[in-house]
């Protein structure tokens, strides 16, 4: 999957290549954006309350470092703040782990103003017997454009946990492409999407087992709305060698209008003989007679719907190993449902 230049149209990926089929860029970007002013952030972000060290991008610029080394036990609040209107930002960023380390990555998409395009490259590595849990929440303009692409690469014995947790935009890409790293490696890659309106989502992975006895476990539910578009793409891929592998993968979603849409696509490549994998894809609606059972008890309608929605979701929620992480997006998602 080939990154996205904003400088250069001739990037700019359509329906007609394959890993972009259901998210045609070159469709609602035709020319490169000029480039976003240079902003000043005012806001404290959603993760503020949980402490840690900072390290922030406005428009693509950073504000000061915009790179981080990690040791000990550390909390850094990755922020990417767009404050523009039909202008484009890209910025890139590099975090290492040093061994032993243990680190909790708070990242936040933010975006205010309107039809900005945002373009992000993250670049994560985890050295053995480090481990890093990274929460990432993307809370945009409906009218926004943003594409943001991570590259992590773990090496044996290392523990990574990633949740992503979005309510989309206009249309809204997030790739995350890992290197296994086999023995006593262990990989969390959750998301959760909650959209409405005509909002677009895009969550796409490809996590690649070379070494033996890997471990990956990857869990997304979705809620679409309205005219609203979900999408999951999700690719494990087992190398020749790669045995002992166990991997796991579950995407699971409601469509609550009749207008809605979600296209699901979880492949499995396996190239050696003793592994277990699975995949798992369902789409459907919120159970009817839990609906009827909980308006007879006295619910309203609405209240009931949303309650049921919550319960789907929760499941991912509660798989977020940070604790005050896991509330603050049990809270964002509460006032979104």
């Amino acid at each position: 999957m080939s990154l996205v230049d904003l400088r250069d149209p001739s990037t700019f990926p359509s329906r007609r290549v394959e890993a972009w089929k259901y998210t045609d860029l070159r469709k609602v970007l035709r020319e490169t954006p000029p480039p976003s002013p240079v902003v000043v952030i005012e806001s404290r972000g959603p993760f503020a309350a949980l402490g840690g060290e900072e390290l922030a991008f406005a428009n693509g610029r950073a504000v000061g470092a915009d790179a981080f080394v990690a040791s000990g036990e550390q909390v850094l609040r990755l922020r990417f703040v767009s404050d523009a209107t039909g202008t484009g930002h890209s910025a890139a960023v590099r975090i290492a782990v040093r061994p032993g380390a243990r680190l909790t990555l708070l990242e936040s998409h933010e975006g205010v103003g309107s039809a900005y395009v945002a373009n992000y490259r993250i670049e994560l590595d985890i050295p053995a017997g480090a481990e890093v849990t990274r929460v990432v929440l993307l809370d945009e303009p409906a009218d926004a454009i943003s594409v943001a692409v991570t590259q992590v690469k773990t090496a044996p014995g290392a523990i990574y946990r990633q949740t992503t947790i979005t309510s989309g935009a206009r249309l809204q890409r997030q790739e995350t492409h890992l290197v296994h790293g086999g023995e006593g490696t262990e990989i969390t890659l959750d998301g959760l999407y909650a959209l409405s309106g005509e909002r677009h989502t895009d969550l796409t992975s490809v996590v690649r087992h070379g070494g033996l006895n890997g471990l990956t476990s990857q869990l997304t539910k979705g809620v679409v709305r309205d005219t609203a578009r979900g999408v999951f793409q999700g690719k494990i891929v087992v190398e020749r060698g790669a045995d002992g592998t166990d991997a796991r993968m579950g995407h699971h979603a409601l469509i609550l209008g009749e207008r809605a849409e979600i296209d699901a696509k979880p492949e499995l490549e396996i190239y050696a003989d003793d592994v277990q994998c699975a995949h798992g894809n369902t789409i459907g609606n919120l159970d009817e007679d839990a609906l009827f059972y909980m308006e007879q008890r006295g619910l309203p309608a609405d209240e009931a719907r949303a309650l049921l929605t919550q319960a789907f979701l929760i499941e991912v929620v509660d798989r977020i190993a940070h604790e005050g992480a896991r509330e603050e997006v049990r809270s964002w998602l509460t006032a979104r449902l």
